[in-house]
């Protein structure tokens, strides 16, 4: 893996876990913490969205989006079994 590729993976990350606690109340955390929920929420964006026939795109503002919905549903699960 190359450093530029490391570096946009991180960006994407930042970028889709920050949007992603934007939209899931009570979600807010540091940069770090933004960083890994959206990188871990592109790999779950990435093996659901094929699964389920959505297509965004190809480039960064579709892996963006894709990474953001992934983040958004691992901070949905992450409160629910918190409050459990």
């Amino acid at each position: 893996m190359s450093v530029e590729s490391l570096f946009v993976m991180l960006i994407v990350g930042l970028v889709a876990g920050w949007v992603a606690a934007t939209f899931i109340k009570g979600g807010t955390l540091n940069l770090v913490g933004n960083v890994v929920v959206g990188v871990v929420g592109a790999f779950i964006g990435g093996l659901l969205l094929p699964t389920s026939e959505t297509r965004i795109g190809t480039g960064l503002v579709a892996a963006i989006v894709s990474a953001t919905i992934g983040a958004m549903v691992l901070l949905t699960l992450v409160r629910y079994f918190r409050r459990t």
